[in-house]
Parts: structure tokens; C-alpha cells; sequence
């Protein structure tokens, strides 16, 4: 039977997946949403731009939903809400620069206008009916990232969103250890933990290690330095900014996000940027090679980045000298590796010097390593555990840790997304599921591209498509002209003409035989055409090209 009055998490993004993190927690008419991220589409999605969580779920109970909580400002904890905020706009919470940031994406999306965004900082408590949630500063590889405590009349739920144990942080501003431990103190009813580095061993290592490896790297530097890193990454960003003044270099930004993300951090406060020293992309041929360093994106080898337009020699502004010195400040994220290997190469092969992580230590993670994660455990001591942001390997490994660390197997949940897990300070149980998914984006299209749109578009790109043209006179039901075939990614034509004209004929008997038996429905017509040159060609190629048979009346 259900509790009324036990508290239910849903997860409806994050788990068993990188990316599209999303998960809300729910006592009685209180609905309140930690997050509300996107995934970038895997090689089978074919044109698809960006993937969604399905918040089918939050929209029908819409009326007891009180806000969007935001743990901080990456992609896969903000991208989603453009499109969500539209049929669920509610207020959103999150620290200045997280709000910066979605305050920029809802006004290239033109609904800044009518969205509610509320400012918090860390440490501070927003108080519903039954419901407090509290923001506690943590340290990620993005400034104000916060977790988030939810104080429940059954207790409370540390939801910790990406984190990392930073004791040198560029910012000054550590990980609220100390408040962490009161809570630990007092109890933790569930801890909800980032998984991600829940495979490494040890501990992540500070960001501030990073800025001298680019002050080692900048002084060997004879010529331009082109940095790629993550547009987010304010503290990175920070850091290379340092050495430029240090090495009396200029800096310009190269690439969409670069420019708009350095000008919103710059402007709250959380990028120092001294006057004069940013010079325009389109100006730097006007400082001498040893003066000037280029920000971009494109490290982990998007075909459009700025990065892999410089390495294709078709960015407008820069083209790569011999003695450039290039450095990919990230890791190439799971799925990656081959385009980023090939933009190594095309610089290397056009006279670069390319320095990566495999080569020195020019990245760290922004996620906990498993020493961390026992820190974590160890000081909320929580009485529940769902280990969250992680593929099945990750979630797996970060339960095992838990049981390393004494916790009651019978007492960890490794949740789908849907799961609807209900708490109390007695029991907690997996209680049914909620309808929870993927939503693909692709250019305006909100959804509209499914599950048969995707698999055409496979076959289309596997196989081709042929198309079979008929036009018949309206009266007599004659064919007046046709069938013409025209293919497009299944064979070339001037080499295949025997097999075209095949397949012209056995269509041109297809629909004569359906006539001579009075069948003139056009979807039987097709299907006839259809059915037959595709099971000639199946036999002839071992393909499965898409059949389209289109019939025109005169």
C-alpha cells in the first residue's frame, strides 16, 4: 500500500546515462525538480541536434510543482530548460553565475521575458510549505556550484550534483565541508551522490595544478598559443588568462559559446579580465606571434567548432603556423576519442605543436574521485543511498564503494529513470514507475523526430532510397507515363543502368497487373510496388534501400 506521507524521489534523467540529469523530489503537494539538463545524441540519432528528458510527468502535475532547483550551470543541468520552461513555467533557482548563464539561453530562445528566475548564494535556504531546500557550496570545474539539502518532515536528502574536494580552488571559495558534517551530525535520511569518477581511484586533482603546467608551457611558447577548453570552465579560463598577462600576451576568443560565456562571467564578477588586454578575433594578425593567445572551443572535436575549423583551414580568422603551440585543456569525453585523435593530427601535420593530457598534466576532472566520495559518505553517514550521474558501470561501482564504507546492501538503491522511490524515516522501497524518456531536438522541431524517424533515417543513410514515378490518366486508369526511377545513395547510376531499367520494369508489371485486376487505391498501388522491388532488390544487392512509389493523377 502507498504512504501518503513518505517523501518520493523520481529520477527522470541522469541515471544509466551521461547527461540529461533531472530528478525530482515530492511530498504531498509539493513538487520540487533539482536540475534540468540535456545529452548530446549518440551516432545513431541521426541529425538529431540535442536530447531532452521527457517531463510528461511534471506537466500533468504542473499545479503542485514549486520550482526548478539548479546545482549548477553546465549543459547537462541547464540545457533542457528552454524547451521545459515553456509548458511548465515555474520558478528557477540557482547562484549568479548559473542564472547568467540560463538568462542567456532563454534570451536566444526570446522567453527571458515571462521566465521567473530567483537568485540565491550558498548557504542559503528556500522555505515552502513543507519543503526547505538548501544550497551548500561545493567545488566543480564551474564556479558557484552548489548541492542541494531537501529538509522533509521525514528527513533530509543530500542531492550533491557534480562535485569535487578542492582545497586550492581558483576562486578561494572551498567545498562547505564543515556544514556538511552538521548535517551528518544530525542525519541524512538519502544521499543522492555524482557517480562519474566513481571508477577512479584516489583524488581528483585541484585545478590550481593546472595553471602551472600553462605557466610552464606559455614560457616555452615561441610563437601564437591556441588554447581549446570548455567554454564553462570560468576557473580554466581564468587561469589561461593569468599566464597571458604573465607572458605579456593579448587574448581573443574564438567560437560562439567562448564569447558569450566569458562575456556573462566577466560581467557578474567571476572572470577578471584587466582592461586592454582582450583584443578582437578579427585583429589579432596585428600583434606579433609571441603576443597573443586564442581561447576556443572544440576540444572534444565538434564538427563545427572553431577548433576543428582550424584545423580544416577554414576558419576566417585563424590559420595554423609552424610555431603555434596548441593546447587541448580537456579529456575527451566517452565517444570522442576518433575526432579528437584527427584534429590532433590535421594540426600536427600542418606544423603545430600539440600539447594534450596524455602529454602533461594540462586538465583535471571536475568530478570526485573514489577517496572523495568516501569523504562524502563518511561525513553525512546518510541512512539511504542512490548513487546518481553515471552510466550502469559507474552507478554499480559507486554502491560497491558504499558497502566498502559499511553500508547495508538492503539499504542502496540503483534507480532507472521513472523509478518512483518512497522514503520514510522507518522504510524505503522502490514504489512503481512514473513515464519518463528521451525527447530529440532537431533544428526548431520540439519531439517531432520518434523512434521511425530515426530508423529511416538509418536505412537512408545505410542503404539509400529509390524513387519509383508513375503518372496514370484519371479515367481510363491508364498509365500515361512512368515508371521513372530515381536513386539517391544507393547506386551509381552511370555504372547500374541493367539494374535500373530491372527495376523499371518489374514496376512497370507490378502496377499494370493490379489495374488489369481493377485495384486502384493508391496505398494498395504503393504497397504492391513496394513489397516486389524491394524483395528484387533485397535479392540482388542484399540491401534495404527506402521504396518510395509516388503516383501522380492526370
Amino acid at each position: 500500500m502507498k504512504e501518503k506521507n513518505n517523501v518520493k524521489v523520481i529520477p527522470l534523467g541522469g541515471l544509466g546515462e551521461i547527461g540529461k540529469n533531472i530528478a525530482a523530489i515530492e511530498y504531498g503537494d509539493e513538487i520540487i525538480v533539482i536540475d534540468c539538463g540535456l545529452s548530446f545524441p549518440d551516432t545513431e540519432m541521426y541529425g538529431v541536434d540535442i536530447v531532452i528528458p521527457d517531463v510528461t510527468y511534471l506537466v500533468e502535475n504542473k499545479e503542485r510543482v514549486k520550482g526548478f532547483f539548479i546545482t549548477h550551470g553546465h549543459e547537462d543541468h541547464i540545457g533542457a530548460l528552454p524547451y521545459v520552461l515553456r509548458n511548465l513555467n515555474v520558478p528557477v533557482y540557482g547562484t549568479r553565475l548559473t542564472l547568467g548563464l540560463i538568462e542567456s539561453k532563454l534570451e536566444e530562445h526570446k522567453i527571458l521575458d515571462v521566465c521567473d528566475l530567483r537568485s540565491v548564494e550558498a548557504g542559503d535556504t528556500i522555505e515552502l510549505d513543507k519543503l526547505k531546500v538548501e544550497f551548500i557550496r561545493t567545488n566543480h570545474s564551474i564556479a558557484d556550484s552548489c548541492a542541494i539539502a531537501v529538509h522533509t518532515p521525514q528527513g533530509v536528502i543530500v542531492h550533491t550534483g557534480d562535485f569535487k574536494v578542492d582545497f586550492t580552488p581558483i576562486d578561494k571559495k572551498r567545498i562547505d565541508l564543515q556544514r556538511l558534517a552538521q548535517l551528518g551530525k544530525k542525519g541524512v535520511l538519502l544521499l543522492m551522490a555524482d557517480s562519474t569518477n566513481a571508477l577512479t581511484e584516489g583524488y581528483t586533482m585541484s585545478e590550481s595544478a593546472v595553471g602551472e603546467t600553462l605557466d610552464d608551457l606559455f614560457g616555452k611558447a615561441k610563437g601564437r598559443v591556441i588554447v581549446a577548453t570548455f567554454a564553462s570552465n570560468i576557473h580554466r579560463m581564468q587561469q589561461i588568462i593569468n599566464s597571458s598577462l604573465k607572458y605579456k600576451r593579448k587574448v581573443a576568443f574564438s567560437g560562439r559559446s567562448m564569447e558569450k560565456i566569458s562575456e556573462v562571467a566577466k560581467n557578474l564578477g567571476y572572470l577578471d579580465i584587466p582592461d586592454g588586454l582582450l583584443v578582437d578575433l578579427a585583429n589579432i594578425n596585428s600583434c606579433a606571434d609571441n603576443e597573443i593567445t586564442i581561447v576556443t572551443t572544440g576540444s572534444q572535436g565538434e564538427p563545427m567548432s572553431a577548433l576543428t575549423r582550424i584545423a580544416n583551414s577554414t576558419h576566417k580568422h585563424i590559420s595554423i603556423k609552424n610555431d603555434d603551440t596548441v593546447i587541448i585543456s580537456a579529456t575527451a569525453i566517452p565517444g570522442n576519442e576518433k575526432s579528437v585523435s584527427k584534429i590532433i593530427n590535421d594540426l600536427t601535420k600542418k606544423g603545430a605543436k600539440v600539447i594534450c593530457k596524455s602529454i602533461t598534466a594540462i586538465h583535471v576532472s571536475g568530478h570526485a574521485c573514489r577517496e572523495e566520495l568516501k569523504l562524502m559518505h563518511s561525513l553525512l553517514k546518510p541512512k539511504y543511498f542512490a548513487p546518481v550521474h553515471g552510466e550502469l558501470r559507474h552507478l554499480m561501482s559507486h554502491k560497491e564503494l558504499a558497502e566498502g564504507l559499511g553500508q547495508d546492501s538492503r539499504n542502496i538503491f540503483i534507480l532507472e529513470n521513472g523509478d518512483v522511490l518512497s522514503l520514510s524515516r522507518r522504510k524505503a522501497k522502490i514504489e512503481g514507475r512514473v513515464h519518463s524518456g528521451k525527447v530529440m531536438i532537431d533544428g526548431l522541431g520540439i519531439g517531432d523526430v520518434g523512434n521511425i524517424v530515426i530508423r529511416d533515417r538509418k536505412s537512408l543513410s545505410q542503404d539509400g532510397i529509390i524513387s519509383i514515378i508513375f503518372v496514370i490518366e484519371k479515367e481510363s486508369k491508364m498509365v500515361v507515363s512512368g515508371p521513372d526511377v530515381i536513386t539517391r545513395g544507393f547506386v551509381y547510376v552511370r555504372d547500374s543502368e541493367g539494374l535500373l531499367t530491372e527495376i523499371r520494369d518489374l514496376a512497370s508489371d507490378s502496377i499494370e497487373r493490379c489495374i488489369s485486376k481493377k485495384i486502384y487505391q493508391w496505398s494498395k498501388l504503393k504497397n504492391e510496388v513496394r513489397n516486389e522491388v524491394g524483395e528484387f532488390v533485397y535479392q540482388k544487392t542484399k540491401r534495404k534501400p527506402i521504396i518510395v512509389p509516388i503516383i501522380m493523377e492526370v
